[in-house]
C-alpha cells in the first residue's frame, strides 16, 4: 500500500502516468497496476482516464486520497526520523521554506554556522514569496516555513519569531538630501514593488493607501535585491526591509526614512496543524529563534 500510494501522488502532481513512471523509475504499465489496485482497494474511482484526448481528470475522491496519502506519508517519515534519531546523533533532512527577506538576507549566514554544528542535517531550502511557501507548507511538500506578515490559512499554526522594521527607501540624490521630508515629496513619485503575494508588498500597498498617495508608475519586481538596486540607481521609492536597505543606506547608495512603528512587520515561521515535527526540525527551528535573538538586539 505504501508504494501505491507514492505512485498516485506522483501521478495527481505530474497529471500524466508515464512522467509519474519517470520520476519513479517506474514502467508506465507499472503505474497504472498502482492506481488499480487502489480504486480495487477502496471501490471507488480515483482517476478518470480519456484515452482519446490522452489526458486523466482526478475525481473528488481521488484528491481526498491525495490529501490523506500527503498525510500518511509525512507522518511516516516523521516517525522513521525520530526513530532514527533515538540511537543516532542528529540527522536527517529538513525541507523550508523561507519568503524572501529572510531567505536572502538572514538565512545564509546562519545556514552556515548551523552547518557546522549539525554537519548530518541536510537542509533543501526553497525561497519564494510569503504565499508559495505557505501554499507548498499546507501541502506538506516543505517541513516548516519562515514568512514574513501573517499567513491567513487556517490549516497552518503560525508563531512569532522577532521583529522587521520596514522602512522607506529613496535615492541617494538632492532630490531627497536637500529637503526635509514630508508626505508632498512621495505624490506623483515612481514606486518600485514587490509581486503581488509577497510580504513586503502588503506592507507598501497600505503605507501608499493610509496616507493617500497616488504612484506615477509602479515598477513590479521579483526580488527584494532587485527593489533595492533599482531605487539605489534613482528608478524610484519603496517600502523596505531594513534587513535590506541598510548595508546601502550606510554607504550611502541610498536613502532610509525611519517609519512609524505601526509598519513594523512580525518574521514568524508557519507549520502544519496536528502535525509532528523531526527532531532534526526542531533543532533547526531552536537554532534559529537564538541566531534571531543575537542579530535583532
Amino acid at each position: 500500500m505504501f508504494e501505491e500510494l507514492k505512485t498516485f501522488i506522483a501521478v495527481v502532481e505530474h497529471k500524466n502516468f508515464t512522467k509519474a513512471g519517470e520520476y519513479l523509475n517506474l514502467s508506465q504499465p507499472s503505474v497504472s497496476t498502482h492506481i488499480k489496485n487502489l480504486e480495487s482497494y477502496y471501490g471507488v474511482t480515483l482517476i478518470n482516464r480519456s484515452i482519446k484526448h490522452k489526458s486523466i481528470v482526478i475525481t473528488e475522491n481521488g484528491y481526498k486520497l491525495y490529501n490523506r496519502a500527503k498525510e500518511i506519508l509525512h507522518i511516516l517519515d516523521t516517525t522513521y526520523m525520530e526513530v532514527r534519531d533515538i540511537s543516532d546523533s542528529i540527522k536527517g533532512i529538513i525541507k523550508i521554506g523561507a519568503s524572501l527577506t529572510i531567505g536572502e538576507y538572514i538565512l545564509p549566514k546562519f545556514l552556515t554556522i548551523f552547518r557546522e554544528k549539525y554537519p548530518d542535517i541536510e537542509v533543501d531550502l526553497l525561497i519564494e514569496n510569503t504565499t508559495i511557501i505557505a501554499e507548498n507548507l499546507k501541502d506538506l511538500t516543505l517541513d516548516i516555513g519562515f514568512i514574513e506578515g501573517i499567513s491567513s490559512y487556517p490549516n497552518l499554526n503560525q508563531e512569532y519569531l522577532s521583529e522587521d522594521k520596514m522602512v522607506l527607501a529613496v535615492p541617494y540624490d538632492s532630490r531627497w538630501i536637500n529637503n526635509k521630508f514630508n508626505f508632498d515629496l512621495l505624490q506623483n513619485q515612481n514606486w518600485v514593488a514587490r509581486e503581488e503575494g509577497s510580504g513586503t508588498r502588503e506592507y507598501l500597498n497600505l503605507y501608499l493607501n493610509s496616507n493617500k498617495i497616488i504612484a506615477k508608475n509602479l515598477m513590479i519586481l521579483g526580488s527584494n535585491y532587485a527593489v533595492k538596486e533599482a531605487v539605489r540607481n534613482g528608478l524610484g521609492v519603496t517600502i523596505i526591509s531594513n534587513f535590506v536597505a541598510d548595508p546601502a543606506a550606510k554607504n550611502k547608495e541610498l536613502i532610509t526614512i525611519e517609519l512609524d512603528k505601526f509598519y513594523n512587520r512580525s518574521f514568524s515561521y508557519i507549520l502544519p496543524k496536528n502535525m509532528n515535527i523531526t527532531k532534526a526540525t526542531e533543532v533547526f527551528l531552536e537554532e534559529f529563534k537564538n541566531y534571531l535573538l543575537t542579530i535583532t538586539k
